[in-house]
């Protein structure tokens, strides 16, 4: 059986895609509408174990937050992204008990233009999407964006600077139209 990735491991994987500023900064955007949109679909889909409800929102929340728990390496991140999908998911269960329509509209709506976001950023880049190569990529996403705003507060710099050498430093590339 092989371990687990480490955290430095798969950021540096995913950066090799996302070097190009402009991608990063619709990651900010596309990424939290991603998983606000799967949070609100998924919030709708209740059930109750021994008296205790549950929604499957919740559920995929304690299974993403395991995994990125179980990341060696990176604790500080592993606690902060797992809160700011908490965050995420809680909102959408604000959203979620509308009307079919505003569920619906909300869910749809900002997964759509999470991705189309996402897409904007990759056109820029030239790169298409880490998950396309690996799937892992897809919970990778909100690390990636975490890590990125903390180190934009200043925190990690040899965590940056160890993915920067593995994957090379941002840059904006110019587009030939």
């Amino acid at each position: 059986m092989s371990q687990a990735r480490t955290s430095i491991e798969l950021l540096s994987q995913y950066a090799v895609y996302h070097r190009d500023q402009r991608n990063i900064a619709t990651h900010f955007i596309g990424v939290p509408m991603i998983v606000f949109g799967i949070g609100v679909l998924l919030a709708r889909a209740r059930f109750d174990v021994s008296g205790v409800a549950f929604s499957a929102a919740w559920l995929a929340f304690a299974l993403s937050a395991i995994w990125y728990l179980t990341r060696r390496g990176q604790f500080v991140l592993s606690m902060a992204v797992t809160a700011a999908v908490g965050v995420l998911i809680a909102a959408a269960h604000g959203v979620s008990d509308g009307s079919v329509g505003g569920w619906l509209a909300w869910g749809v709506g900002s997964f759509l233009v999470g991705w189309v976001v996402q897409f904007i950023g990759h056109y820029y880049e030239g790169r298409k999407p880490a998950f396309v190569d690996d799937l892992v990529g897809l919970l990778v996403g909100p690390m990636f964006v975490t890590a990125e705003a903390l180190f934009e507060l200043g925190w990690n710099k040899p965590l940056l600077a160890e993915i920067e050498r593995r994957a090379g430093p941002t840059h904006l590339r110019n587009l030939v139209m």
